[in-house]
């Protein structure tokens, strides 16, 4: 058992699935061939009819059984156990690849088949091959399936993968038949979503909160959609349970409303106080610009950040912040904890918040917000974890039209430049380096600032590194024409006055990316266009992202040039990898892998 043990370790594995999932990659079959087939391995009864040594090499001849042909062998470094092996009038069941030169029948080093008609599953794996074939001999049975929750299909399945009775009944063709397939993208499926279940810890909440938010609502100068109206419900149910403190994330596409949803949560909360945190100054001044506008004037904000406060915060209904937050030891006590743009923080950065904010074993609701899609069947994964919202509609229509251009189209970009700005419009110039640089074949921010700087007037420079990069991007909101910058404006300011971008490099980026960069313009619903520069004249992957402008869609698209993210490590960017399920494309396989685990779906 302990053996065992420390096989596992060694495969890394931490389920009898995991095991179950690792497939042979290859098969060793030797039962008899009925034909001939050259170029394929063949297993073939065959007689020593001739031999000799040339050049160190040991020459057999056979004659085949079944037909009657000759067939010749040559051994390379051979050993007095060849020649005792193949002497003459000796018969054998040899196997190997099947050749004709001439019209001889050859096969080189041909093996000696001990065992007629045994299928023997070959393995690529950090372990001998004897041990993990011990491993799977021990552990995969039918008993210990179906104790994991399999249907007699699926187990039937893995049963005939590892241990076939014949090769036609598992490859079609060179591969798995489809059936197969569909049962491992299950597996799998079904074997990741036990593991992040068993990880979900649920705590009860410090309170119960039902605060009104009709006087927030009813007070809006527009209706919220429809899907605002469903994930606000969501949170309403959520927060009224004292029993289990909320864990939600907010999945939204860009410019989908989600601050509404954050002002909602927060009327809900009341009398009781929540705190938000922000990963820049700017969208956190955003936001508590936002909170002033539209909360009613009796719910007191405040602001924290680096150097600059506005409002007691010690005092304050609805706390906005940036890390900064972190650094305060006065924090009050919060029934409410939210986080914007979550994947711009650490999991330490959002756990530390929520305890700082706690008082003993209950913890405060906890509400995150997420302006990078992800495909509904990768939020069906993450539930487990923690309830997931999508909000794939937009308040209003954007119209962006997106294009490839490169340098021939220049002179047509510099006229549409003009005429944007000469309709009190702002234009946005990406730049994929701030210094010059031999590996990129593109100019760098630096190199090109004084270009824009003497063809136009109030043009604005801004990167990564500059220190003043927050009150540059204010400035140029109220005075600027032209912002020249990295994809530092990736997730920043709304710029309501933004109608033109034009991202250099643009194959260079993601397409979440690119999304997030091309979801800065026509926040207001005016037309708006995004231009993609690239020396390269055809990119598919470019060309698809110009015809699709919905984030949850461009998240799938996305799926299919890289790994999807790897939850169980508290990550949900790139990098778990899934060898059989496609998170872009099985989403009813994800769903009957809950159903099967009596799950409920996502809640949208």
């Amino acid at each position: 058992m302990e053996e065992a043990k420390q096989l596992f370790k060694k495969l890394k594995i931490h389920s009898l699935l995991d095991l179950a999932l690792i497939i042979p990659t290859s098969y060793n079959d030797t039962t008899l061939s009925m034909t001939l087939e050259l170029g394929k391995i063949n297993t073939l009864e065959a007689k020593v009819i001739d031999s000799s040594i040339y050049s160190g090499k040991l020459r057999v001849t056979f004659i085949l059984t079944q037909s009657g042909r000759r067939l010749s062998s040559t051994f390379f470094r051979v050993t007095p156990y060849h020649h005792k092996l193949f002497e003459m009038g000796s018969s054998h069941v040899i196997q190997g690849k099947l050749d004709e030169y001439k019209g001889y029948l050859q096969m080189s080093q041909p093996k000696s088949i001990k065992v007629i008609g045994k299928i023997t599953p070959k393995y690529k794996t950090v372990l001998k091959e004897s041990e993990i074939v011990s491993l799977i001999a021990c552990y995969i049975n039918e008993k210990n399936l179906y104790n994991e929750g399999l249907d007699s299909k699926e187990v039937s399945t893995l049963m005939h993968i590892h241990f076939p009775k014949s090769m036609e009944d598992i490859y079609e063709g060179n591969s798995f038949k489809p059936d197969f397939i569909a049962v491992l993208k299950f597996v799998e499926a079904y074997n990741h979503l036990k593991k992040l279940r068993g990880k979900r810890i649920d705590f009860p909440a410090h309170r119960a909160l039902n605060g009104d938010i009709s006087p927030f609502v009813d007070n809006l100068p527009f209706t919220l959609t429809k899907e605002q109206q469903e994930v606000i419900a969501q949170i309403q149910l959520d927060l009224s349970r004292e029993d289990k403190a909320a864990k939600r994330i907010v999945v939204g596409d860009v410019g989908s409303g989600k601050t509404m949803v954050i002002l909602a949560s927060v009327m809900m909360a009341l009398p009781y106080k929540s705190i938000l945190m922000a990963p820049t100054s700017l969208l956190a001044l955003q936001l508590y610009e936002e909170a002033c506008k539209h909360l009613p004037k009796n719910v007191k904000v405040a602001l924290v950040m680096q150097g600059r406060d506005e409002g007691d915060y010690t005092e304050a209904d609805f706390i906005i912040g940036t890390h900064a937050l972190l650094f305060k030891d006065d924090l009050p006590e919060a029934s409410l904890v939210m986080v914007d743009e979550q994947h711009r923080f650490g999991t330490k950065q959002r756990q530390s918040l929520e305890t700082l904010v706690s008082a003993g074993n209950k913890k405060p609701h906890f509400i995150q917000f997420s302006a990078t899609p992800i495909p509904r069947t990768q939020a069906m994964m993450e539930s487990e974890l923690l309830d997931v919202s999508l909000i794939t509609t937009t308040p209003f229509e954007r119209e962006v039209l997106t294009q490839t251009i490169s340098k021939q189209d220049f002179p047509n970009l510099l006229t549409h430049i003009k005429d944007e700005i000469a309709q009190q419009h702002q234009v946005l110039i990406i730049y994929p380096l701030v210094e010059e640089s031999s590996e990129v074949p593109y100019q760098s921010l630096e190199e090109s600032r004084g270009f824009w700087e003497e063809k136009f007037e109030n043009v604005y420079v801004t990167h990564g590194k500059d220190k003043d990069k927050e009150e540059v991007l204010l400035e140029f909101r109220e005075k600027g024409n032209i912002l020249l910058a990295t994809t530092v404006v990736e997730v920043g300011i709304s710029l309501p006055r933004l109608t033109l971008i034009v991202i250099v490099g643009a194959e260079r980026l993601g397409l979440a990316t690119l999304h997030q960069l091309r979801g800065r313009v026509g926040r207001n619903g005016l037309k708006s266009w995004c231009y993609l520069y690239s020396n390269s004249t055809q990119n598919f992957r470019l060309e698809q992202f110009s015809q699709t402008t919905n984030g949850f869609d461009i998240a799938k698209l996305d799926l299919k040039f890289r790994d999807s993210g790897d939850i169980l490590d508290g990550t949900i960017q790139s990098g778990q990898r899934f060898k059989w399920l496609d998170l872009a494309e099985d989403e009813e396989i994800v769903l009957k892998a809950k159903n099967r685990l009596g799950s409920v779906e996502i809640d949208r």
